[in-house]
């Protein structure tokens, strides 16, 4: 039942070429940048990532995204990283863009073994209808794009379905976490970590404080979604970043 693992780099090992990952955090709240920096230098390509955004310049998933170890991303903001639009307008990676609460429903369901739900979010835009440009070619023009839904009508009013998500690999960031892999998080880094925690087959949690077993009421997701733990050292759990640093005159 013990799930820590003694190092990062052991925790990612094998996440291999084309794996595909889930990953938690918003901005730079809850990044499981440890794990992220042990993943980029194991050196596997070709990854399909899932989450909220590709992390920022030089930073989070910008680390793998500037290496060329990105192929694909579903997520629902592109934001300030500059690499990620460069990238993405050059052809160099291909990007499903969703709704934010349609991708942490689907991350959820995904987890909970829901393989598709209906929401309103989207009807009547490229959302549903098709269209959004998943991957440009090098010249600009749109190589892919995404196909149409299926939309039905409940008590007159319409929804489109959408497909849960489940990943080989789930990487998150925990405040507090025990060795049955049981997890808290604090304040902004509960964002979207329990739910990619839910989609991954295996999943991997970086934890500021390791404990040998959390109060129940402490638990904000439950050991059965997490199979490794690591611990950070006190440098690795202070070190956060400030996105945007605004000041009182």
């Amino acid at each position: 039942m013990d799930k820590v693992v003694i190092s990062a780099a052991r925790a990612v090992a094998d996440i291999g070429e084309g794996a595909s990952l889930a990953v938690g955090g918003f901005g730079l709240s809850g990044v499981p940048n440890v794990l992220i920096e042990a993943l980029h230098e194991a050196g596997p390509k070709g990854l399909s990532v899932v989450s909220n955004n590709c992390g920022v310049d030089g930073g989070g998933l910008g680390v793998l995204l500037e290496a060329g170890r990105i192929a694909r991303v579903t997520g629902s903001y592109i934001g300030e990283n500059k690499a990620f639009a460069r990238k993405y307008l050059g052809g160099e990676v291909e990007v499903e863009l969703t709704p934010q609460g349609t991708l942490a429903e689907r991350l959820r369901a995904g987890g909970c073994g829901i393989p598709a739900f209906y929401t309103p979010a989207g009807v009547g835009t490229a959302v549903a209808e098709g269209g959004m440009p998943w991957r440009y070619s090098p010249d600009g023009s749109v190589a892919v794009t995404s196909p149409p839904k299926e939309v039905r009508e409940f008590d007159g009013v319409e929804y489109v379905l959408e497909r849960g998500i489940t990943t080989d690999f789930a990487l998150v960031r925990a405040a507090r976490g025990d060795r049955f892999g049981n997890l808290c998080f604090a304040r902004a880094s509960r964002n979207f970590n329990p739910l990619a925690a839910m989609a991954g087959r295996i999943t991997v949690a970086e934890v500021e404080e390791l404990v040998d077993a959390l109060d129940p009421e402490e638990i904000h997701l439950p050991g059965v979604f997490v199979q490794r733990v690591v611990e950070l050292t006190p440098a690795q759990a202070a070190a956060k970043g400030i996105e945007k640093r605004t000041v009182r005159v």
